[in-house]
Parts: C-alpha cells; sequence; structure tokens
C-alpha cells in the first residue's frame, strides 16, 4: 500500500527547490520576504519546501513571464486567492441549499400523507354527501354545452 502524496508537507530543501523551480535560491528567499511563498522550517530553521509551494513558484514565475512585476504578481495572486474561498463558500453554500430542500420536500410528503389519511378519516366519518357535488370545469378548458340557437356574445356577427 503506498502512502498518499501530501502536497503540502515540506520536504525540499532551498537549493532543491529553486532548481525544480528554475529559479535562484536568492529568488526564492526575496519571494519568501515579498510573502509570495512560505517555507515550512525544520528546528534549525532550515527552508523547506513543498509541492504546493512549487506550484505557486511556477505560478509566479509564468505570471512574470506575461510581464507583470511583483506588485502585480501580488494582486493576483491574491486575487486568485479570493476568488477559491468564494468558490468554496458557494460549493458549501449550494450542498446546504439542496440538505434543506430535500428536508422541505420530506416533509411537504409528510404533510401530503397525512392530509390525506385525514381527508379519507373525514369522508368514512361523515358518510354521503348530502347534496350530490358537481365538478365545476373552469371556462375555456372545455367546450361548454349551449342551448340551441343560443349566440355566443364575443363574435360580433
Amino acid at each position: 500500500m503506498s502512502p498518499e502524496r501530501d502536497e503540502t508537507r515540506p520536504v525540499f530543501m532551498i537549493g532543491v527547490a529553486a532548481e525544480m523551480a528554475g529559479m535562484h535560491p536568492q529568488t526564492l528567499r526575496m519571494y519568501e520576504r515579498r510573502g509570495l511563498v512560505q517555507p515550512g522550517r525544520t528546528k534549525g530553521r532550515t527552508r523547506l519546501y513543498s509541492e504546493a509551494d512549487l506550484a505557486r513558484l511556477r505560478r509566479i514565475q509564468a505570471l512574470g513571464e506575461i510581464g507583470l512585476n511583483l506588485v502585480g504578481i501580488e494582486r493576483v495572486l491574491d486575487l486568485e486567492q479570493q476568488l477559491d474561498e468564494a468558490m468554496r463558500r458557494v460549493r458549501d453554500l449550494e450542498r446546504e441549499m439542496l440538505a434543506r430542500m430535500a428536508d422541505h420536500e420530506r416533509a411537504a410528503d409528510a404533510s401530503r400523507r397525512a392530509m390525506s389519511t385525514e381527508i379519507v378519516h373525514l369522508r368514512r366519518a361523515s358518510g354521503p354527501p348530502a347534496v350530490p357535488i358537481k365538478h365545476v370545469i373552469p371556462a375555456g378548458l372545455r367546450p361548454v354545452p349551449r342551448a340551441t340557437g343560443a349566440r355566443d356574445p364575443r363574435r360580433s356577427n
């Protein structure tokens, strides 16, 4: 059984991380000072970078290659993080809404069943209706029979 790979676990020393990201170690130190990346630290204060840190460094590099300066890169990364958080919140709210809808559906079904049962009990208890019940069909849904020779008031002829 292979252990799952934790992309956030810091394992790469600065020299290895710099080589993997295609940057100079001093660039990684500068990015850390600017707050663009936060590597882990050992007890001896050695910087250790994770796979997630390397992916972020590659993203920083790509943004720099398209012409953004460090301030622009900081802003883009901040906006991407805000977007990720907003999307995560939307997914959480969607799950909550679906759960509530299912609860309301179950409650409505239970109410319908209870009302149906109550109607059956009332009909049985009261016996047949004293006056015959006519089914009323709203006008326009079915032709209404007319007396012979009756004129339709909607027509002008």
